[in-house]
C-alpha cells in the first residue's frame, strides 16, 4: 500500500537542506535552538502516545548529536507522565554539548538518570515497551561504526516496535541507502521538512509510517529551497478536467505503440489498452504479424499493423502525434531498425524497455519533448554504471539522466522519481509491492503515451504515473496484494479517472 506519511507534505528536503532550515529558524526568526529540540521532543512523544497508548516502559538509546537532545527531551516527558524510563547514552553524557547539552541537563532535572555504556563494545538488554532509537542522524555519511552498528543489532533483535527520531539511525537522510546498517523503526517521526531519503530505495523498508512535526517554523523558512515536490494526486486528476460537449475522437491524439517481437506481443497489448483507457482518440500499434489477431480479439478498438520490416511503418507514423517504443520491442535488428525510424521521425516518444536497452547499445539520439521511463537495471545501462550504483542514489541518477538525455525519466521503483533536465524532480509515493510484475511497465508506457493527447508530455509523465499507481492501490484495496497482474491496474483506469478527489 502506499507509504503513509502523514500529514503529508507538499515537497520533501535533503539533510542539508533540513539543517539549513534549523539554522535559519535560529539565526532568522529568532526560534532558540533548545526550543526547536524540545518541540520536536514533544512531536515524537506525542506520536509515540498515539501509536501504543498505554505504554508504561520506554527505552531511549542516545549518541552524541542533537539526536540525542531529542532523546534526553522524549525521556524527561516520558518520566514526567510517569512513565519508567531507561536511557542508554553510548559513551558519556558529558560529550552533548549545545542545545543537546541543555537537553541533557533539562532531562536530568526531571529525574532521568542515563546509564553510560562503551561506544565501541555496546551491551545493554531492552526493558522498555517501546525503544526510541536517537542515534544517529542526518549527518551521518559513511557506513555505521562498529559500536554503533552493535547496538543497532540488539535494537532489530529485540521484538518491542522502535520509535525512531528524525530518520532511522543508519539510514541515509538524501538517498535512503542503508548505511551499512541500519535500524528497522516502526515509526519515523521527522521534523521541520521531511527528509527526501525516507522515501525511496532500500529505507521503505526500514522507516515504517513516517509522521511529520513542522515544529511550528514560519513558511518563510522554506523559502529559496526547491526540494523535490510531492505529486499529489487528487489536485492532478482534477486538472484533467471534463470533456468538451462537442469532442470528437481527433481532439485526443493519436498515440502509436512500436514494440512485441516474436513471443512478446502481450506487452505491446497491454500498452495499447492503457492509451485507450487513459482518454486517447486513436491508437495504433505495429508488432509482428503473428500478434496481430491476437491483440485485435482482445481488445478491437486498437488499429493493429503487422510487419516484418520498418517499411509498413511510415504510414502510421505520419498520423502519430506521439510514440510509446519499446514494450516487447526486443534487442534484435527488427526492434533496432524500428527503433531507428521512431526516432528519425522527431516525433516526442515516451522510450521504455528494449528501446532504452538498445539506445545504452547504439548511443542513439532521441527526440525532443521525450519521456525516458527506466527501472533501475535500464538506468543503470544507460549511465554505463551498475543497478546497485543507482539504487545507492536515485535521485542523483535520475537527475543525470534527465540531463544527459534533455528528457523527462521517470525512475521507476519503490518512491517513483520524476525528473527533468534542469533538475527539477517530483516524487510519487502511491504504489504497492505487488506492482513488481510483468507487464507494469508496459501499462505505464501507454497510459504516459495515452494522456499525452491533452497535456504535455511532461506533465503526462507526472500524472501517468500517479495513475498508474493509485489504480494498482485500487486493485489492491479491494482485492489484495497477492496476484495482482498488469491486466488489473488497466482495469482499474477507469474507476480511478473517474473517482471523486
Amino acid at each position: 500500500m502506499p507509504q503513509q506519511i502523514s500529514p503529508l507534505p507538499s515537497r520533501l528536503y535533503s539533510g542539508a537542506q533540513s539543517r539549513r532550515f534549523d539554522s535559519i529558524a535560529i539565526d532568522e526568526h529568532g526560534i532558540p535552538g533548545i526550543v526547536l529540540m524540545k518541540r520536536a521532543g514533544q512531536a515524537a512523544f506525542d506520536a509515540l502516545c498515539s501509536t501504543w497508548p498505554g505504554t508504561a516502559r520506554i527505552t531511549v538509546l542516545c549518541g552524541k548529536g542533537n539526536n540525542a537532545g531529542d532523546g534526553y527531551i522524549i525521556a524527561g516527558l516520558a518520566g514526567n507522565q510517569g512513565m519508567d524510563v531507561q536511557l542508554v547514552q553510548l559513551g558519556a553524557t558529558s560529550q552533548l554539548q549545545g542545545d543537546a547539552g541543555l537537553a541533557r541537563d533539562w532531562a536530568i532535572d526531571q529525574g532521568i538518570v542515563a546509564i553510560e555504556i562503551d561506544a565501541d563494545a555496546p551491551e545493554f538488554v531492552v526493558e522498555g515497551d517501546v525503544i526510541v532509537d536517537a542515534l544517529l542522524g542526518t549527518g551521518l555519511s559513511g557506513d555505521v561504526r562498529p559500536g554503533y552498528a552493535q547496538a543497532v543489532a540488539l535494537v532489530n533483535a529485540d521484538a518491542a516496535p522502535v520509535l525512531a527520531v528524525d530518520v532511522p539511525s543508519g539510514v541515509c537522510a538524501d538517498t535512503g541507502r542503508v548505511l551499512g546498517t541500519a535500524v528497522r523503526a516502526d515509526l519515523t517521526v521527522t521534523f521541520i521538512g521531511v527528509k527526501q531519503g525516507l522515501c525511496t530505495g532500500a529505507a521503505i523498508e526500514y522507516v515504517g509510517g513516517v509522521r511529520y512535526a513542522d515544529l511550528d517554523v514560519p513558511e518563510a523558512v522554506f523559502a529559496g529551497e526547491r526540494g523535490i515536490e510531492v505529486l499529489d494526486w487528487p489536485s492532478l486528476r482534477r486538472a484533467l478536467g471534463e470533456r468538451a460537449g462537442n469532442a470528437y475522437k481527433n481532439s485526443f491524439g493519436h498515440v502509436l505503440i512500436v514494440g512485441g517481437d516474436a513471443g512478446m506481443g502481450g506487452a505491446v497489448a497491454l500498452a495499447g489498452e492503457a492509451a485507450l483507457r487513459c482518454g486517447a482518440g486513436l491508437v495504433s500499434i505495429v508488432t509482428r504479424p503473428e500478434h496481430v489477431a491476437p491483440v485485435l480479439a482482445r481488445r478491437p478498438e486498437l488499429m493493429v499493423v503487422g510487419t516484418d520490416t520498418p517499411a509498413r511503418v511510415e504510414e502510421c507514423l505520419a498520423r502519430a502525434d506521439v510514440v510509446a517504443v519499446g514494450p516487447g520491442l526486443g534487442r534484435g535488428a527488427w526492434g533496432q531498425r524500428l527503433l531507428e525510424r521512431v526516432f528519425e521521425t522527431g516525433k516526442p516518444c515516451v522510450i521504455d524497455a528494449d528501446a532504452l536497452n538498445l539506445m545504452a547499445q547504439a548511443g542513439l539520439d532521441i527526440p525532443d519533448a521525450s519521456v525516458l521511463t527506466p527501472h533501475p537495471g535500464e538506468a543503470a545501462r544507460l549511465l554505463g554504471s551498475d543497478n546497485q550504483t543507482v539504487q545507492a542514489d536515485r535521485l542523483g541518477a535520475a537527475r543525470d539522466l534527465a540531463a544527459r538525455y534533455q528528457a523527462t525519466v521517470v525512475l521507476k521503483g519503490a518512491g517513483t522519481l520524476i525528473t527533468e533536465p534542469d533538475g527539477a524532480a517530483g516524487i510519487c509515493l502511491l504504489g504497492n509491492p505487488g506492482m513488481a510484475t510483468a507487464g507494469m511497465g508496459d501499462v505505464l508506457t501507454g497510459i504516459i503515451a495515452g494522456l499525452s493527447g491533452r497535456m504535455s508530455v511532461r506533465e503526462a509523465a507526472r500524472v501517468g504515473t500517479c495513475l498508474h499507481s493509485a489504480a494498482a492501490d485500487r486493485v489492491v484495496a479491494s482485492r489484495g496484494e497477492r496476484g495482482l497482474i498488469a491486466a488489473d491496474v488497466v482495469e482499474a483506469l477507469v474507476a480511478e479517472l473517474n473517482a471523486e478527489s
